[in-house]
């Protein structure tokens, strides 16, 4: 099959067109490598595009030279905090390069198979209720969740309207390697990570945590994800329809840092902090209309973290 990425240098993308070209697949990769890296991309049997998904004139070439099969789009600007400061950027990256790649599609791919737009657990924003389900009540508080959810949005109608094929996924905690530790939208296990890794490297850290420790995440495996994205992009059912994806359970901060601990045999000197004021306590994932596809997660917490962290120790 041939596959497009955008964002395919990123964590996520790059972890997917790995896994795939490792299966046999064709892969073409477009990343403007802003927040991507090259040398996430370990083959060179991958097609990398250096490109910007809101330059026109390279997004209009690349759909007409080449047909796909499967679209999967990882492009966005990951940061909440940047699309407070810069909302208006951020828009045109997570939002209008979206619609436009979608009409792209719809005009130039005769043979598609799926589109599969990737947003975010960030869409329910502080509704309390849990587990949160797709029909939940969505409460974007922040310019990020509020163009994720339109163009969620977006790339269904096309399914519904134009008969394009089209499915969309919120991701909640994805962890995994080639996660950067360094960037400011990391997740927070890779940052814990990092202070093991410097703690048996017999370097002095410490951990800030903000609050008790007891805020519950959803952590999912990469995986996990990339079974869950290849399950959703490959099912009829799933045709015009958004899955969460995460492991559908719930671990405190203090939890991931036990399971650190016992791990790697050293202790992390925390330093409680405050909690910030719009942190939310808990989140996690009801992936049951996911599973009705056939998702059977089989990655816990522990045997999660135990992969990542000695494959990253295995990179030192």
């Amino acid at each position: 099959m041939n596959y497009l990425i955008t964002g395919g240098a990123g964590f996520i993308g790059s972890s997917l067109a790995n896994y795939l070209v490792d299966k046999g697949h064709s892969v073409t990769v477009i990343d403007d490598l802003s927040m991507g890296k090259t040398e996430n991309i370990e083959t060179n049997k991958i097609t990398f595009i250096n490109a910007d998904v809101r330059d026109l004139e390279s997004m209009n070439d690349v759909f007409q030279n080449n047909q796909f099969d499967y679209i999967f789009l990882l492009a966005a600007i990951a940061s909440v905090a940047d699309s407070v400061e810069r909302p208006i950027e951020t828009h045109n990256v997570n939002f209008e390069s979206i619609l436009y790649t979608l009409e792209l599609a719809r005009k130039t791919q005769k043979n598609l198979k799926r589109i599969l737009f990737t947003s975010s657990a960030a869409v329910y924003g502080d509704e309390p209720t849990l587990p949160k389900k797709e029909e939940s009540v969505i409460r974007p508080l922040t310019p990020y969740a509020i163009d994720k959810f339109a163009a969620e949005k977006y790339t269904l109608l096309y399914n519904n309207l134009y008969e394009l094929p089209t499915s969309a996924v919120r991701f909640f905690n994805v962890y995994g390697l080639r996660q950067n530790p360094a960037s400011v939208y990391s997740g927070v296990l890779s940052i814990i990570s990092k202070q093991f890794t410097k703690l048996l490297n017999h370097e002095k850290v410490e951990f800030n945590l903000y609050g008790d420790g007891e805020q519950t995440r959803d952590f999912v495996y990469i995986n996990d994800v990339i079974d869950a994205l290849l399950l959703v992009a490959g099912s009829e059912e799933s045709k015009g329809e958004v899955y969460n994806i995460g492991a559908g359970q719930y671990t405190s901060l203090n939890e991931v840092i036990n399971v650190f601990e016992k791990i790697s045999g050293v202790k992390l000197p925390v330093n409680y902090l405050q909690a910030r004021e719009g942190d939310i306590k808990a989140s996690y994932a009801d992936i049951s209309k996911l599973v009705s596809l056939g998702y059977r997660p089989n990655y816990n917490i522990y045997k999660g973290i135990e992969e990542y962290f000695s494959a990253l120790l295995a990179r030192q």
